[in-house]
This record gives C-alpha cells, sequence and structure tokens, in this order.
C-alpha cells in the first residue's frame, strides 16, 4: 500500500512591500495616559447651537492660546470672533475631498495650534468632493457598480478619521444631524436623529453629545465618567466641558510634543535601528497617523511615513 510522503513547511509567502516598519513583533506595553488628547463632537440639526458651543469647547482646550478652526460653514465660526476671550484663526473649504481635510489638518499642525476644530465634518461626508461622491466617481471604473466604488471611498473616509484622529493636539467636530424617517408597512415612522457622516463615526471620538433645537446637550458617548448620562441645558464650553475633560486627561498623564518625534526622525545622527526604533515608539502612542508638512519637501505627510521615509533610505544608503 502506497504511504503519502510526510508533509514539509514552507515559509508563508511575504508581500512584496512587506518590511520592518509593517511586520513589525506584537508588543505590549504598560498601560498609560501619556499624550492622549481631547476629541470631541457635537451634532445635532440647523440652529441648535453647535457651532457656538464647538468653539466654546476649543477655547476652553486651548487654555488661552489661539486656535484653527477649519471652516465649512460660509464663515458661521467667524461671526462669534468677537465673543470669545480666545483668539483663533479660520481655514475656509469650499471642496470637501476626504484628503484635503488631512492637507488642512498638516497646515494645522504646521501653525501649531493646540486646538482645530473642523465646522463641519459633515461636508467630508455628503458635500461636493465628499465620501459619497468619491464613491460615485469611482464607481465608472467598475462597470458603474456603486457598492465596489466604496472600494476607493472607503480607504479616503477612513484615512481622513486616522489623520483626525491623530492630530497633535485636540480635536473639535460639528456634525449636522437630522430626522430619520422610516416607512413601517406603509406608515411613516420617526427613528430618531441620525448624523450626516458615516454611520457610527461618533463613537470614534472620546466625547460625542448631541444638541437639539432647544440648546439642551446630551452626551451619548463618553470615555471621560464625568459625562456618562449627562445632559447639560445650554452648556458653556469651555467651564462644563472643557475643563472636566482636561482635568481627567492629565491625571497622572505627561504631555507629548510631537516636535520632538520629527526632530529624532531628521536628526543628521539617525540610523536605520534608531528610526525603526522611533517608529515603534510613535506606533505604541497611537502617533503614525499625526499630520504634518515634511520637513524637506514641504508637502503634507503623516509622522508616520516620515520616519519611514527615512529609515528606508538610511538602510538602503547603508
Amino acid at each position: 500500500m502506497n504511504q503519502l510522503p510526510p508533509p514539509t513547511r514552507t515559509a508563508r509567502p511575504q508581500a512584496a512591500n512587506t518590511n520592518e516598519y509593517d511586520d513589525g513583533p506584537f508588543t505590549f506595553r504598560p498601560a498609560t495616559k501619556d499624550g492622549h488628547t481631547a476629541s470631541v463632537a457635537i451634532q445635532g440639526p440647523s440652529g441648535s447651537g453647535k457651532t457656538w458651543t464647538g468653539l466654546c469647547v476649543a477655547s476652553g482646550l486651548a487654555e488661552g492660546r489661539r486656535f484653527g478652526v477649519i471652516d465649512t460653514e460660509r464663515g458661521a465660526a467667524a461671526l462669534y470672533v468677537n465673543d470669545l476671550s480666545v483668539a483663533f484663526d479660520t481655514l475656509p473649504m469650499h471642496r470637501y475631498d476626504p484628503r484635503d481635510l488631512q492637507k488642512a489638518l498638516a497646515a494645522a499642525a504646521e501653525r501649531r495650534y493646540p486646538v482645530v476644530m473642523v465646522d463641519s465634518l459633515s461636508h467630508f461626508w455628503s458635500g461636493a468632493d465628499g465620501t459619497l461622491d468619491q464613491v460615485d466617481h469611482a464607481k465608472s471604473k467598475y462597470g458603474g457598480n456603486k457598492f465596489a466604488g466604496w472600494k476607493d471611498g472607503t480607504p479616503m473616509q477612513n484615512a481622513m478619521i486616522e489623520a483626525l484622529m491623530a492630530y497633535p493636539g485636540h480635536v473639535v467636530v460639528t456634525m449636522r444631524s437630522y430626522t430619520d424617517w422610516v416607512l413601517e408597512k406603509g406608515q411613516p415612522v420617526n427613528r430618531g436623529t441620525r448624523v450626516e457622516q458615516r454611520r457610527g463615526i461618533e463613537f470614534e471620538f472620546g466625547v460625542a453629545a448631541e444638541m437639539d433645537a432647544s440648546n439642551r446637550l446630551t452626551f451619548i458617548k463618553s470615555r471621560c465618567p464625568a459625562f456618562r448620562g449627562l445632559v447639560l441645558n445650554q452648556p458653556h464650553g469651555a467651564r462644563d466641558i472643557a475643563k472636566p475633560y482636561l482635568d481627567w486627561l492629565r491625571d497622572g498623564a505627561k504631555e507629548t510634543d510631537l516636535s520632538v518625534w520629527v526632530d529624532a526622525a531628521m536628526s543628521p545622527e539617525a540610523t536605520a535601528d534608531t528610526l525603526l526604533a522611533l517608529y515603534r515608539d510613535v506606533q505604541a502612542a497611537s502617533a503614525l497617523a499625526s499630520p504634518l508638512m515634511h520637513p524637506t519637501t514641504k508637502q503634507p505627510t503623516n509622522l508616520g511615513d516620515l520616519i519611514k521615509e527615512r529609515g528606508l533610505a538610511l538602510k538602503a544608503a547603508s
């Protein structure tokens, strides 16, 4: 009776672009709050007070320093310039490609704003050239199949959110919401409100709240224990939201400075090995997607790509 030959082990095929940066070890480290920043999302219908409340939160997080506002609401934030005790700059946006928000965040990081506010994030979903438009444009590559168009749209959306969450400072966004009506047995049924962004987007933020037409704010998600289940009528953003959030984040934590990592990446003394170790430290801090301007090319990039680019170049040179 013929016997099968003994099994042999073969190496798992590696992707052509695999390198030590993309295929590193899985390393557990002690848990710490070091480097964590505030991320606040405020959603609500038109006229609920999102912009004003968001500005108040941003001013409280800025603690007296000038901050930046990425404005898609035709200058709505600038109307309040004399009503805040903190100065802020605005960047008007008229095209809402998700990749453009990444560039705007890199420009804000270059200015070292301690807080960046996006008013509103909804435009980068449903506005001109937003994610939904990108999906619609991409479907022609797949025979008109809009579902297949998400192969292009989803990575753009995800990269935008990664850049937002990795901004080297605090983040405040506003988002529009609307009443979600559905037909059940031929009758319209009110399913509550739905945010005008990708479903579940609010859970990306450390704190998410919803405002109603009466300027009442209800927290719908919070990592900060002080806000869980809390409802505030006509909230004072700096006092009621920014201060307790900062107090909680800073309890036993150290702040990090993005420029320290950038300087280490660009140091003349850097080697391929030190840059790989730096990459792992930044990765552990969930800061690889931190947007910035490339120190040499002055083009938008992120911290992880900057370190990897220089590390691989030094390795190739050696």
